[in-house]
């Protein structure tokens, strides 16, 4: 593995202990199922009772509510390590966790808390973040979503696209609009169970990459939320979803780092394997030219999240940060994935080897959870008020 740690984090003993958990598990649970979980769109579910035990679902939760109670660091390097085993299982414990949990944790009430941590903890119930729609992906204060009063409820009409996790999800962290005219200043948050009358799915979408990772639309049709799914306040939703979103790029930026990282350690294992010319691959220039070329853009991109986490542990300001990371990552995820592909050669186009589904999965870390075009904007304009 490619993993070293990384004397500028200078990592607890906790934090050791939850990367070495997430390593093991990854390794013995989770790389084994990588194969059938892409080829079959399979939903790896007897494996989130197992990552609940070990505190893999509910590592930012407090031990109060049932979670291990673990830096944003410790999960950084958790969804890494998943990551580089699965990227499909990797991005279904970063979307429950940075962007269902997350938000619960920041704005929810103490009876929200109570309420939904135990079971996103624990892995009996999988959380989703509905926010994204059919007409607005990164613009967000454009939702379509709306909510209206009625009496001691809040009702629903709207449908949300492009949701991780939807289709196994017990537990959603929504976004609504009270008038499409105020743009964000009508957006409200809610968080509720989806078992509720009135919401349906679309479809499983037929995905390119992180086939595993089960993704559909959410309609929502004269669903009547009670007033305790309000989180945090009416009209303040469009913060709660920026700064989910902030943090939720650490996540991402985590798993294309675990991308790139098995791109890589597969790569280096064929091409010592490989002869070309009399001698092994690995002994040609160019391909020593494409290992170093990706080791070093792994470290970088690993350096930027786990800066990123840090901050984020420590209070800091992080969003540039993070927006940094999850664009350089992301595009690490990609360069390598291209790279393992042509040190493969003709094997890498083939499903025999995992090469080409690294680059499947790689692509994805580009668009979601803002686009790398997004990130640029995002990276400036914080660079610019500073």
């Amino acid at each position: 593995m490619v993993w070293r740690d990384s004397v500028a984090f200078d990592l607890s003993e906790e934090e050791n202990f939850a990367c070495n958990t997430a390593k093991a598990f990854a390794e013995k649970e989770v790389a084994p199922l990588a194969a059938k979980i892409d080829r079959e769109h399979y939903f790896p579910k007897e494996l989130l009772p197992k990552m609940g035990e070990l505190g893999l679902m509910g590592a930012i939760v407090p031990t109060e509510y049932g979670g291990a109670g673990l830096s944003t660091l410790a999960y950084a390097l958790i969804v890494e390590e998943l990551s580089a085993a699965c990227a499909s299982t990797g991005i279904i414990v970063s979307a429950h966790t940075s962007l269902c949990v997350t938000p619960i944790v920041d704005y929810g009430t103490p009876e929200q808390k109570q309420y939904f941590l135990p079971k996103l903890a624990s892995g009996k119930a999988l959380g989703c973040f509905a926010l994204s729609e059919p007409g607005t992906g990164s613009d967000a204060a454009a939702i379509t979503t709306t909510f209206r009063k009625e009496g001691d409820n809040y009702v629903i009409n709207g449908t949300k696209n492009w949701i991780t996790n939807a289709p196994e999800a017990g537990v959603c962290v929504l976004f609504a609009t009270s008038d499409t005219s105020k743009g964000n200043k009508g957006v409200t948050a809610f968080v509720h169970d989806m078992n509720l009358p009135g919401i349906s799915l679309g479809k499983k979408e037929d995905k390119m990459g992180i086939r595993g990772s089960p993704t559909s639309s959410i309609m929502y049709d004269e669903v009547k939320l009670p007033k305790s799914a309000l989180l945090y306040e009416e009209n303040r939703g469009f913060l709660v979803a920026m700064t989910t979103l902030n943090g939720g790029r650490i996540g991402v930026a985590s798993q294309a780092v675990g991308i790139a990282r098995s791109a890589l350690d597969d790569a280096l294992r064929y091409a010592q394997e490989r002869k070309a010319f009399g001698k092994k691959i690995c002994e040609h220039q160019s391909i020593q030219n494409y290992i170093a070329d990706m080791v070093c853009h792994i470290d970088s991109a690993r350096y930027l999240t786990l800066d990123a986490a840090k901050r984020k542990d420590r209070k800091q300001p992080y969003v540039r940060q993070a927006a940094m990371a999850k664009l350089f990552a992301s595009e690490t995820a990609m360069m390598c994935a291209v790279k393992g592909i042509q040190i493969h050669g003709g094997y890498g186009f083939v499903t025999d080897y995992p090469a080409e589904r690294h680059l499947r999965d790689a692509k994805i870390t580009e668009i979601y959870e803002g686009t790398s075009e997004i990130q640029r904007i995002l990276i400036a304009t914080q660079l610019l008020k500073e």
